[in-house]
């Protein structure tokens, strides 16, 4: 939420769909700005009280404890399939899963990839920090060819332990599937595309075109052994070469939409 002073003076208050719970993210992770996105999202489209949001497990196990929004926990990969069944039995509400990389696109790749094809009215928000992050930082299905995690000392070798998954090019080959993007959150104005992007996948939702997807590029200082400087320089230096920003998919009913 923007308010605006007698000087003109931009003053950003706590978006009303957040809670005033203290965040447990690592200092310099970027769930937190995907978070505020959301919810200032959710609050300038009017449809808090509507809004049902389905939880991963992954870094964002207690997304549930900063959304004033109703909320519940899926099993590990399953939020797509638990988003499907809430959407299906209260077609009225908006619902959105929010899932990082291991959840989504490990263990829950059959779920993501099963509701992007039956076009499922859901809007997913998709976390790419290229490693599991509450479990130590192992190798992920997106960590860079080369990089090294807990898991992969040596950096990732992709003769043996293959090439990282792409999974907004990946699913926008689906015919369910009616926007499909990529964006990042390493500076401010990647941050402001990746707010526009949020709010076309839930308008794509509340007026019934289809399954909708953002996946955002995400920093892990903690586990990437990096300050939350240096962390920023990697996304925008080591990550978007590999996962270039773009729309992967878009309607053309969704392509007209007026944002």
């Amino acid at each position: 939420m923007v308010m605006t002073t007698s000087t003109d003076k931009l003053i950003y208050t706590r978006p009303t769909a957040f809670t005033e719970t203290p965040t447990h993210y690592c200092p310099g992770c970027t769930h937190g700005i995907a978070h505020r996105l959301v919810a200032e999202v959710l609050e300038e489209m009017g449809v808090i009280e509507k809004t049902i949001g389905v939880a991963p497990v992954g870094c964002s196990v207690f997304a549930y404890n900063y959304f004033n929004t109703d909320f519940v926990e899926a099993p590990h990969g399953r939020a797509p399939a638990m988003a499907t069944g809430i959407k299906r039995v209260l077609p009225d509400r908006v619902v959105f899963t929010y899932q990082g990389d291991g959840d989504l696109a490990s263990i829950g790749m059959g779920e993501i990839v099963a509701a992007a094809a039956r076009g499922e009215q859901l809007t997913v928000i998709f976390i790419n920090n290229a490693n599991f992050g509450m479990t130590g930082g192992q190798m992920a299905p997106t960590t860079l060819p080369g990089q090294k995690t807990s898991s992969s000392p040596a950096g990732r070798e992709v003769s043996t332990q293959g090439y990282p998954i792409k999974v907004a090019e990946l699913l926008a080959t689906l015919d369910g599937a009616s926007y499909v993007v990529r964006r990042s959150m390493h500076d401010p104005a990647n941050i402001r595309k990746a707010k526009k992007a949020v709010r076309i996948a839930f308008e794509t939702q509340v007026q019934g075109l289809g399954f909708s997807l953002v996946e955002l590029l995400s920093t892990c200082p903690t586990n990437w052994g990096m300050t939350p400087v240096k962390a920023l320089d990697f996304v925008a230096e080591q990550m978007i070469p590999v996962y270039p920003l773009g729309d992967y998919k878009v309607s053309p009913a969704v392509a007209v939409l007026k944002i």
